[in-house]
């Protein structure tokens, strides 16, 4: 019997053999510090593409600089860069890989900028991280256009979807949480405003039938943070700018206070069901399940439309053919030449 986690799915027009999905996770590995992805970040994203992976996303890569967590980060601040990544992205298409790309701007969390930029001048808890400065409005405009850019960029290396990182206590994240925006002008009346433009911005320079992924900390656990039902406004309100899928994690705005993340498999389950209950839009739900039991379940049960495996698919490239053995199920991309090997 065909399992549900290796059945296909045709998101909008992207056709996707599987519903496993690469989740992004930053590799800190530009020794160049120049943005541009090298021969480990070739080597790594082929590898889960052999691996069986339906869809990699490539780590957060970032619309400007002083925008990278570090200076070890990927970058699409400039067309320089896209010959680098569409060598990835290529080579994970000639394994019949399917691969898009995490775009962002880390915001106060920007450890290596000089003065690092917020929707307002607070700093992120901890010695790591400087005094933010507030963008002007007119600044925000430039970085929504920056956002922009880079998704032009990506479309040219030939990428195959779009996801922006509105979690985790980045850029996007930060304007749409009343604990970081104190914002006074229009970006802080309306707490989405940002994420809406920057949908928009983004969905204009990506074709017709590419989906458009978000990332969202459904809730965040300092105290007073927003929960739930703050999250589900936001996605209506970026479902209507343009959003084609939701990647449904928590937290990342600051030490947990009264509220804990669960770290236990399948924790943040719920949240994306929520979402994907209240939205009717397909979901990726993430946080530890690289149980194949448990993918399964997450899948079979409709709690989510895909899995993103994380940590994982860092331990086993080739967690994907791995599970579907483990489930019964022969992969039907498995290389030949590794054939003899099951």
């Amino acid at each position: 019997m065909r399992q549900k986690l290796f059945s296909s799915y045709d998101l909008k027009g992207l056709h996707l053999d599987n519903r496993v999905v690469m989740a992004p996770m930053c590799q800190y590995s530009v020794k160049a510090k120049d943005g541009k992805p090298n021969e480990w970040h070739y080597v790594h994203y082929l590898s889960r593409a052999i691996g069986g992976t339906g869809l990699i996303i490539m780590e957060m890569t970032d619309v400007d600089p002083d925008g990278r967590i570090t200076d070890y980060d990927l970058g699409l601040w400039s067309d320089e860069h896209i010959p680098a990544f569409a060598k990835i992205i290529d080579g994970v298409h000639s394994h019949n890989g399917k691969i898009g790309i995490q775009i962002a701007h880390a915001g106060r969390k920007a450890e290596d900028a000089e003065v690092p930029v917020a929707p307002s001048a607070i700093p992120f808890p901890g010695a790591t991280y400087k005094m933010p400065r507030a963008l002007t409005t007119d600044e925000v405009q430039n970085v929504v256009q920056q956002f922009a850019d880079a998704a032009r960029r990506a479309v040219k290396a030939g990428v195959d979807t779009i996801e922006l990182h509105g979690a985790h206590g980045y850029l996007i994240h930060q304007f749409q949480s009343p604990l970081t925006n104190k914002r006074d002008d229009q970006y802080g009346q309306d707490l989405a405003r940002f994420g809406v433009e920057v949908i928009q911005a983004v969905k204009k320079e990506m074709p017709a039938n590419m989906p458009l992924l978000f990332r969202i900390s459904a809730v965040e656990y300092a105290d007073g943070g927003y929960d739930i039902d703050h999250a589900i406004e936001l996605s209506k309100a970026y479902q209507a700018a343009g959003v084609d899928a939701f990647h449904v994690s928590s937290g990342g705005e600051g030490p947990a206070g009264e509220r804990k993340p669960g770290n236990y498999p399948g924790y943040q389950v719920p949240f994306a069901r929520k979402i994907r209950e209240a939205l009717n839009i397909p979901v990726i739900a993430v946080g530890m399940l690289e149980d194949p039991a448990l993918a399964e379940s997450v899948i079979g049960s409709e709690d989510a439309d895909f899995v993103a495996i994380a940590r994982g698919m860092l331990r086993d490239p080739y967690w994907a053919t791995h599970a579907a053995f483990t489930l019964r199920n022969e992969p039907n991309n498995l290389p030949e030449q590794y054939k003899r090997a099951y």
